[in-house]
This record gives structure tokens, C-alpha cells and sequence, in this order.
């Protein structure tokens, strides 16, 4: 007779099954109950690892954070502007790769410095370029927090890709404002082709801080 052992629990395999698990049930239905029955074990076991299940949303931010930095090396050759894009870009996938996984990593601390070798990187890039610091720490969280909130509003539509919310059906959404025809024509502006909206709105940012006294 053979015994399975089973992995050990700990933070990381936690974290990673907190992640799997909500892409089924979303941010809501993620509790530590679902969580700890997805494990196979009792739910106060998880506490000995995370107090709470902000504590549990901070490690799974933290995780996403270095599966997206490994999906996207930064280029040492890159421009500012690049960085930029690439850095965005790699954000937003990353964040569509999960159901509400923009509501996840909004709020959330990182719970190592995962983040800091990045952020260091990125400064130098900007100040050598000659931005100040705090000039370049706002053009950082400028283009971070519109991909964030942009991703928050993608997936309250579409939560994951290729799945609609009831609602957002854009010709009734005309129908019923056909008195105002130029707010009717903006539901497809706002509601549809996500991919070509951020792209123009992360460039208009970037043109906005080039054109910056």
C-alpha cells in the first residue's frame, strides 16, 4: 500500500491556489473556507500562515508581481518611453490573467521587496534622462495607476477575455440613448476593443509627459 505525501502547506502553495481558485469564483467568492477546501484541510489551518484574508490578498499581489516581471524583462537599452509601454503592457496581461485580478492587486503591499530592484532600475533610467526624481516617481505612477484603473473597468465588463457581463450590450445601450446620439456613439469607445483603448491612452500619457516643462 502506497501513501500520496502531499506538497507541505505553506504561503507559497496557498497563494498559488488562492490564484487558481479565483479565476473560478472571483474575488468574492474567494474565502478562506473555498481556499482551505480546495487544499484538503481545515480553514484554521490557513491562519497560522495569513491573519486575514487581506494578508492573503497581499501575498497573492505579490506573487502575480513576479510572474509578471518574469514574463517581461526590462531591456537596458530601452528608452523611457519604451519602459513605459512594455512595463504597462506586461501589468495589463498580467492582471487579465486572472478573474478581478486588477481588484487583487489594487490596495494590496507587497509582502517581500520583489518590487524594488524594477523600481530602482527605472528611476535610474528616467533620471538619467535627465526627469528629476519626483518628476519621474510621478510619471511611474501616472501610466501604472491608469493601466490599474483601466484593467478595473476592462473587467468589470469583461472579467475574463472573451466573457461578456450581462448588461453591457452596446446597440441597446444606443437604443436607449438614441436622443443623444453622441453619448450612444461612445459605447463603442468605451465598452469595446479594450486593446486599442489602452494603447491610445497609454500614448496620449506618454505624450503628455514629454511635452511636460
Amino acid at each position: 500500500m502506497t501513501t500520496e505525501r502531499r506538497a507541505p502547506l505553506d504561503r507559497t502553495r496557498v497563494a498559488d491556489t488562492a490564484l487558481k481558485l479565483l479565476n473560478e469564483v472571483g474575488l468574492d467568492g474567494l474565502t478562506l473556507r473555498a481556499i482551505a477546501k480546495e487544499l484538503d484541510v481545515k480553514a484554521p489551518a490557513l491562519y497560522w500562515h495569513f491573519k486575514d484574508k487581506q494578508a492573503l490578498l497581499d501575498e497573492m499581489a505579490t506573487e502575480m508581481y513576479r510572474r509578471m516581471v518574469a514574463r517581461t524583462p526590462s531591456d537596458p537599452d530601452h528608452t523611457w518611453q519604451e519602459r513605459l509601454l512594455v512595463s504597462n503592457r506586461g501589468l495589463r496581461a498580467s492582471l487579465l490573467g486572472y478573474r478581478d485580478g486588477a481588484r487583487v492587486f489594487s490596495g494590496s503591499r507587497f509582502t517581500s521587496p520583489v518590487h524594488v530592484e524594477q523600481m530602482e532600475e527605472n528611476l535610474r533610467l528616467f533620471t538619467a534622462a535627465g526627469f528629476p526624481l519626483a518628476e519621474a516617481v510621478r510619471a511611474l505612477t501616472t501610466t501604472y495607476l491608469y493601466t490599474l484603473g483601466f484593467v478595473i473597468e476592462e473587467q468589470g465588463v469583461e472579467p475574463l477575455p472573451g466573457e461578456r457581463r450581462e448588461g453591457y450590450d452596446i446597440d441597446e445601450r444606443a437604443r436607449q440613448m438614441a436622443d443623444f446620439p453622441l453619448s450612444a456613439a461612445a459605447g463603442a469607445e468605451i465598452f469595446a476593443d479594450y486593446e486599442r483603448h489602452f494603447e491610445e491612452g497609454l500614448i496620449l500619457i506618454i505624450k503628455g509627459i514629454e511635452s511636460a516643462p
